[in-house]
């Protein structure tokens, strides 16, 4: 695996500045006119891609009302699964307006797909890459027939265990995927801050040594902007055009303005990680004068020598450094000193005078 992906020619990896993707999910709330102008506002923010979510009801479900079709608790309480999907779905027929639009704003589009009709229908749109969502990351059939498209692959771990991970890459690279992503996900809608263990990133890229990213469903930017610190090379939210409509997905999606702090704050956070150096930087330069030196802070004659008295480690930094202070104590000055003068070699008697 190569630690850095390519999707429309922009580089994902830990070199890179983060690669951000707004998930529009269910957020255009049924409306092609939304999900067109969310483009648009997204790519506004920052965005470097959208990603929508491909199936119809009856691709994820069957219409079916026994108790284990059916929701209960979370925002979703009461809704069978078909309902749920059937109200939640990105319409096939939406696809060509959606990637036409997405090719006129210049904005990358892909998509996740839920079975493999819906993998068919974004090859003839040649989506540039594929997003298996957690729920998914077990359907090897799945992983291995997007595998063999080629493109970049992106899985969330939501749910999955270690073996079912090793699993699912194993499937991917099995079946020809050679750029794969690995994103952290707590799939829970919103997902608690205090269960985001994002230690495990920088675990899955030492495992699987891949691009890793993190795909957030919890509320607010802190977890994303910390998971870059952590080596997130790619963050994925849910993203809406007002948090106040209607959507099984608005509660715990950003809004724009969010969305356009998000892609400020993470590539901050990926400026302020940058790499191990010791070295001065040049911003630093103008503040060594304020460092302490040794000065002479009392008068002195030719030929009298130094004590304790003579002398203190004081700011600014531009006589002879702390370190040499035990060194000066019982030298010969060969001028006389006044008081604020800085300590130099070139006052002194040499010791072999």
């Amino acid at each position: 695996m190569t630690n850095t992906v390519y999707i429309n020619g922009r580089a994902i990896g830990p070199q890179h500045p983060p690669y951000i993707i707004a998930e529009l999910s269910a957020n255009h709330n049924g409306s092609l006119a939304n999900a067109l102008l969310s483009l648009e506002v997204f790519k506004s923010c920052g965005a470097d891609a959208v990603k929508i979510q491909s199936y119809t009801a009856d691709t994820m479900t069957i219409d079916c009302d026994r108790p284990e079709f059916k929701i209960q608790g979370g925002l979703w309480d009461g809704y069978t699964l078909y309902e749920l999907y059937k109200e939640a779905h990105t319409p096939f027929e939406w696809h060509q307006a959606l990637f036409d639009k997405a090719a006129e704003l210049e904005l990358t589009l892909f998509s996740s797909p839920f079975d493999e009709s819906a993998v068919d229908l974004l090859e003839s749109l040649n989506a540039p890459a594929y997003k298996v969502a957690s729920f998914e990351a077990t359907d090897l059939p799945l992983i291995a027939y997007i595998a063999k498209t080629g493109k970049p692959l992106i899985i969330s771990t939501g749910m999955a265990s270690l073996e079912e991970i090793e699993e699912a890459v194993s499937c991917a690279k099995n079946n020809g995927c050679r750029e794969l992503v690995l994103l952290h996900c707590i799939s829970a809608y919103p997902a608690p801050v205090e269960q985001a263990n994002l230690a495990t990133i920088q675990d899955l890229a030492k495992r699987f040594g891949c691009v890793v990213g993190l795909s957030d469903h919890s509320l607010g930017n802190i977890v994303a902007t910390t998971a870059v610190s952590l080596g997130a090379a790619l963050i994925e939210k849910h993203v809406t055009l007002d948090r106040n409509q209607p959507g099984p997905d608005s509660a715990f999606s950003l809004e724009p303005h969010e969305l356009k702090e998000l892609c400020n704050q993470t590539k901050l956070a990926w400026q302020a990680v940058g790499q191990i150096d010791y070295s001065r930087k040049k911003s630093e330069e103008a503040n060594l004068q304020f460092r302490r030196s040794i000065y002479f802070v009392k008068e002195m004659r030719a030929g009298e020598k130094i004590n304790k008295k003579h002398i203190r480690r004081i700011r600014p930094g531009l006589g002879l450094e702390p370190k040499f202070y035990e060194q000066l104590l019982g030298r010969e000055v060969v001028q006389d000193i006044k008081p604020g003068m800085a300590c130099a070699w070139n006052l002194l008697k040499p010791i072999d005078s």
